[in-house]
């Protein structure tokens, strides 16, 4: 029997999610730097660094690293579907 068959759960250690916050901040702070040097660099940044801080509040803080292949193909579907609907509203307003 594992940990979840007795309702234990998974116990990340606290070094590691310590970690994982400090790279949060960072990732902001250099979206905070981006946005002061120029609107263009400031999007170029929004679209390249969030998608990677999403990925790491998913994956350690909502705990996604130890779920089933399942759960995660949902999720990874979820969000492929996200990303193309954002891209179809881009193209939309391109070619206004």
């Amino acid at each position: 029997m594992n940990d979840m068959e007795h309702g234990q759960g998974h116990i990340v250690e606290a070094a590691i999610l310590l970690k994982v916050w400090g790279a949060l901040l960072a990732l902001t702070g250099l979206l905070v730097g981006a946005s002061l040097v120029s609107p263009t660099l400031a999007v170029a940044a929004m679209l390249t660094l969030t998608p990677i801080k999403a990925w790491l509040v998913l994956y350690y803080f909502m705990h996604i690293k130890y779920e089933g292949p399942l759960l995660r193909g949902m999720v990874l579907i979820a969000l492929s579907v996200l990303v193309i609907f954002i891209g179809m509203m881009f193209l939309d307003l391109a070619f206004r």
